[in-house]
């Protein structure tokens, strides 16, 4: 490498705050969620009650078609639900996406079921089609697909491989309130579907998860399991048998947060638009520009939840990172390729196309915070190119 073009370390990269320049993240909470918790506070129910009740059915009539929506304390609650209501069990082996957060992994270790990581497409980086057929055996119990940055899955391909086998297709779908698939939800497809509502998602509950259910048969099992393993509605009713018969969790959701839910849920339409239109002015900015490649901007049969903006630069990622720090922008990475982490069994060798892409990828300012003449600038800072 040329010694004067050498790339900087990442820890030299300048700290940054909102008032200097574009941020990567901001969180997002409607002017009225103030109003709506305030009222929560000034009740009888701030823990789980009637506020909880009423996220789960609106969210269940935007996203969830027949579908029953349970809502928890965070999105790695609903994942290790949604694991358990598909049955899996310890010795079982699922195959994942290698690239996501590692919520998406961390519940199989409790679990004791063995995680087979799936490399990536290069032109989307979800989870890639041919490889989980040519992974698929009699021992896999699942297959877990995660919607990165927004973007639906082949979902028909993947839905069509797990009907072979007889077993359920769990999505991840933390990143993609709002995404369609052919003219579905997302949330309305697979058996099991999860979402987030962490700090910087699309919507938020301070923290907060939620899983669809397909089947309705699952429901009352589903509330049993994020409380203790009780029957609270009987429980409450006062005919409860005073008995626990499997193993419960303490991940159900407040009426704080549902408040909040419920209040984002309601302007969700105009936060999701304002979203893909920045989506789609980086689209138009960044088209033809060289040493750089938008993921994502191709699809035409699915939506684009326009959750993060990632791209893919040619050459000196770092320098690229520092030069967008010094005209105000920040960027990161944001996930990492799972098979990097020493408790989810260290590094692969049979992931090619995430070898081509680890040291490129690179996610861009994408939130509620920013305008189209943000996006222009960084477009424009980008399009003069570094080194």
């Amino acid at each position: 490498m040329d010694p004067l073009h050498k790339e900087r370390p990442m820890n030299e990269l300048p700290v940054m705050n909102e008032s200097e320049g574009i941020v990567l993240f901001h969180p997002h909470i409607p002017e009225t969620a103030i109003e709506e918790v305030t009222k929560v506070l000034q009740s009888r129910w701030i823990g789980q009650g009637p506020r909880v009740a009423q996220f789960e059915k609106e969210f269940s009539q935007r996203f969830g078609g027949n579908g029953t929506s349970i809502a928890v304390g965070s999105g790695t609650d609903a994942l290790h639900l949604s694991y358990i209501l598909a049955g899996l069990q310890e010795g079982d082996e699922v195959i994942t996406p290698v690239f996501t957060c590692t919520a998406t992994s961390i519940p199989f270790l409790y679990m004791g079921v063995k995680i087979r990581f799936a490399d990536i497409d290069p032109e989307t980086l979800n989870i890639n089609v041919q490889h989980v057929r040519d992974m698929i055996n009699e021992k896999t119990k699942a297959i877990v697909c995660v919607h990165y940055g927004g973007l639906p899955c082949d979902m028909d391909e993947l839905h069509a491989i797990a009907k072979e086998y007889n077993i359920p297709v769990i999505e991840d779908a933390a990143h993609a309130l709002g995404a369609t698939y052919k003219g579905k939800n997302i949330g309305e497809i697979s058996q099991f579907t999860m979402f987030s509502f962490q700090a910087i998602k699309h919507i938020t509950t301070g923290d907060g998860g939620m899983v669809i259910v397909q089947d309705q048969s699952l429901t009352q099992k589903a509330e049993r399991i994020r409380w203790f393993g009780i029957d609270r509605s009987n429980k409450q009713k006062g005919v409860w048998e005073n008995d626990i018969t499997e193993v419960g969790y303490k991940y159900q959701m407040t009426d704080i947060s549902a408040a909040m839910g419920l209040a984002s849920l309601r302007e969700f339409h105009h936060s999701l638009s304002h979203r893909q239109s920045l989506f789609e002015e980086y689209k138009k900015g960044l088209k033809g520009a060289a040493g750089i490649k938008l993921i994502g901007a191709e699809a035409n049969d699915r939506t684009h939840a326009a959750w993060l903006c990632t791209a893919l630069v040619e050459k000196n990622r770092i320098n690229f990172m520092h030069y967008l720090r010094e005209k105000k922008i920040e960027s990161g990475q944001v996930h990492y390729r799972n098979d990097r982490y020493s408790i989810l069994g260290g590094r692969r060798d049979d992931l090619p196309n995430m070898d081509a892409v680890e040291e490129n990828y690179i996610v861009l300012p994408l939130h509620m915070k920013m305008n189209k003449e943000n996006v222009q600038y960084i477009c424009d800072v980008i399009k003069q190119g570094w080194s």
